[in-house]
């Protein structure tokens, strides 16, 4: 299953999942801001939460992996 990536450079605004939480496509994962825009990241899968490899505040790049789900 591939991991969930940011799909534009900005900052971790807020995180809306938690390790061990079921998700379904279409759900929200975390929210990215950039330029004074808040854009949502959704699951492209259904899966468990595995880990969480960002932080609220932490830059990203476009493609760096912010949720890895199983």
């Amino acid at each position: 299953m591939p991991d969930v990536e940011a799909h534009i450079t900005g900052t971790v605004w807020k995180i809306e999942c938690e390790v061990g939480q079921q998700v379904e496509e279409g759900d929200t994962l975390v929210i990215l801001e950039s330029m004074k825009m808040e854009m949502p990241v959704e699951a492209e899968d259904e899966g468990t939460v595995k880990e969480i490899v960002c932080e609220e505040g932490q830059s990203v790049s476009e493609g760096d992996t912010l949720v890895v789900l199983e």
